[in-house]
């Protein structure tokens, strides 16, 4: 940071201000009477911030911010915050917009402040990323809003003591241990194929809405990977659990203003205005708190009494003598919500690219039926890991959904001290913004098709690819990169994987709904802000 800046920050202009109150009353006592003296100290303090704000909104990013030469908008309002209001398109068009208008920046500057960094070259994600990886963080006003959701975990905790988790938690995702998930999983997905057609028998209606259904079998799938635990939350068709993150996650207007407001200005300044949505917040995640701790206790006892071997996540944590029971809290509070949320929303967002794709989903329908045995339930000894790993449409048709639709469309970063991207100073301070639904669909990476799905890309000679195409890993940011990486994307893969190649198999579907009203949305990951109506036809049905 600039002498100037340190002279003009909040300490220093107080400091100054108790110093020159002090000399003013000292050097005029006739002037200054005693009962004057709380008037001239506050008088002196509104001038010293008057001068502050004058410097910080006009002088310093004009003329002393080692940013001031990246070019970008002079925006009072970040597109980084109009991404979570935005109508009518997706929000991460904003920052393709921004490409255009901006076109061969590395970098762009976001605000008229001069302290939001866009970074618009992939190729420059290492130092953030992998090199410099502990030089930035969440600000602290995300990683507070966050924190009531997720927890203290992976996905909050900074520095050393992610260090620590990340390190305590891979055995748990190691790709031995998730092979062995794919039964589990697979199951899981004949469940709901088994209750989507009863509810269709029921109904009498073969319009099913997706999401909710796809969020119920992915929270079935982690209560049993994660916790040992049947939730059987698509049998049951309602559950506390489900029930909770839906009312959290639903991509309402109101939740999203809500979630701009606590991201932009901070949860404390949000919960003082009189708003029914600070007592939802506040209800829905002390619930989450209030299930998930009676959990930890029971499977303390089901290891400690009645010799329980599960491997699932919170057993193996448990086995550690790592954590605490508020650490373990927090840990399965991240692994809920990230573990099942996510995958619920890729899953939706395949199915709906199928409807637009038909013969796509009749590829992925005859590649599936191919490779599997009918009764695949029934017969142990298939390799289920082996062989839908090897399946080039199925892998190519997963990893082009999650190019197009990133769970978590952007993410931010905050300069913990005076630090460096490329050749670029970073003053401490600096929110670094990483627009993956950008990078993932910029036409400069990967090429004029770059909006379409297309699952060829991942596919070469026949067999699965990792990279698209793409020239480098920076290119795909679904799942970030270096020790912030998402430290389950191998389970998400294997989850998706089986459900999708399940609901192949056991429908084909058509989009019931007008395709206007398609629209991603969300406050943590996206959703479609309308549901996702599909019309599902049994394939036993079909003549």
């Amino acid at each position: 940071m600039t002498v100037a800046a340190q002279l003009f920050s909040l300490p220093s202009l107080t400091l100054a201000a108790a110093a020159e109150s002090f000399l003013a009353i000292r050097l005029f006592p006739n002037y200054y009477g005693t009962q004057s003296h709380l008037a001239t100290v506050a008088t002196i303090l509104l001038i010293n911030y008057a001068f502050g704000l004058v410097f910080w909104t006009l002088l310093y990013p004009i003329l002393f911010s080692p940013l001031r030469r990246i070019p970008g908008p002079r925006a009072y309002l970040s597109a980084a915050h109009r991404a979570l209001i935005i109508k009518g398109r997706p929000s991460g068009d904003l920052f393709l917009d921004l490409a255009k208008q901006y076109p061969d920046q590395d970098m762009i500057t976001l605000n008229v402040l001069r302290d939001q960094i866009c970074i618009m070259n992939p190729r420059l994600l290492a130092d953030l990323l992998v090199h410099n990886c502990y030089d930035f963080a969440k600000p602290k006003r995300i990683s507070s809003f966050l924190r009531h959701i997720l927890g203290d975990g992976l996905i909050i905790v900074e520095g050393d003591q992610h260090k620590f988790l990340r390190k305590s938690s891979t055995p748990a995702f190691h790709f031995r241990h998730i092979k062995e998930l794919y039964p589990m999983m697979w199951a899981s997905g004949e469940v709901l194929a088994k209750a989507l057609n009863q509810d269709i028998t029921t109904n009498g209606s073969s319009v099913i809405e997706l999401s909710t259904w796809a969020s119920k079998v992915t929270l079935d799938i982690i209560g049993i990977a994660g916790l040992g635990r049947k939730f059987d939350a698509v049998e049951k068709k309602k559950d506390p659990l489900a029930g909770i993150y839906e009312a959290l996650l639903e991509p309402t207007r109101e939740k999203l203003v809500f979630a701009m407001l606590s991201l932009a200005l901070g949860l404390p300044f949000v919960r003082l205005i009189p708003w029914k949505m600070n007592d939802l917040f506040s209800y829905l995640t002390g619930s989450l708190n209030d299930i998930c701790r009676p959990m930890i206790q029971e499977k303390r006892v089901a290891i400690t009494e009645k010799e329980d071997d599960h491997s699932d996540i919170l057993s193996l944590l448990i086995k550690s003598n790592n954590f605490s029971d508020e650490a373990l809290k927090d840990q399965l509070l991240t692994f809920l919500a990230a573990g099942h949320e996510t995958t619920a929303s890729a899953l939706t967002w395949a199915c709906y690219l199928l409807t637009k794709n038909p013969t796509i989903q009749q590829k992925l329908r005859e590649e599936v039926t191919k490779a599997l045995p009918e009764d695949i339930g029934n017969i142990p000894a298939v390799d289920l890991a082996g062989i839908l790993e090897q399946l080039p449409y199925l892998n190519g048709i997963m990893h082009e959904t999650l190019r197009l639709y990133p769970t978590v469309p952007m993410t931010m970063r905050q300069a913990l001290c005076d630090t460096r991207i490329c050749d670029q100073f970073i003053p401490k301070g600096t929110d670094i913004i990483v627009s993956i639904w950008y990078i993932n669909r910029s036409p400069k990476i990967w090429g004029p098709d770059a909006a379409e799905f297309l699952p060829e890309r991942w596919i070469t000679d026949g067999k699965p690819n990792t990279n698209g195409g793409a020239a480098s890993n920076y290119d795909f940011l679904t799942f970030l990169h270096g020790p912030r990486s998402c430290i389950g994307q191998g389970f998400a893969k294997a989850e998706m994987r089986c459900l999708l190649a399940v609901m192949v198999r056991s429908f084909s579907w058509t989009l019931a709904m007008d395709d206007a009203l398609v629209m991603p949305r969300g406050v943590i990951t996206i959703k479609p802000e309308n549901g996702m109506h599909l019309k599902l036809t049994p394939l036993e049905d079909k003549t």
